[in-house]
């Protein structure tokens, strides 16, 4: 689990009787349904943020407004620069380890 509590439990699995490893299991399987609704509830966030941005990028184009402004051309040409071949910009241990403190 998150609290390192099951982070050997691969190691030696012939020692373990069945009920140690349904119990590991259960353990397991309910911390993946909580990461996962974490995660339904931020995709949710994300969707409608975007949404919102959508709408007002929308409103100020419809009103002859900029959609990209100098700072999102610095900012593209800032990511096209550099070289993230798949890297995620967030340090997913150093993310697990902030998750693990706040519980």
């Amino acid at each position: 689990m998150a609290d390192g509590k099951h982070d050997d439990v691969l190691i030696d699995l012939e020692s373990k009787s069945n009920d140690e490893l349904r119990a590991v299991l259960n353990d397991l399987y309910e911390e993946e349904q909580k990461i996962s609704y974490r995660r339904r509830v931020l995709h949710g966030k994300i969707d409608i943020l975007r949404a919102e941005l959508v709408s007002r990028l929308k409103g100020e184009r419809e009103g002859g407004g900029d959609v990209i402004s100098g700072g999102d051309v610095e900012r593209l040409i800032e990511i096209l620069a550099s070289d993230l071949r798949g890297v995620s910009n967030v340090d997913v241990a150093e993310a697990i380890g902030d998750e693990d403190e706040k519980a």
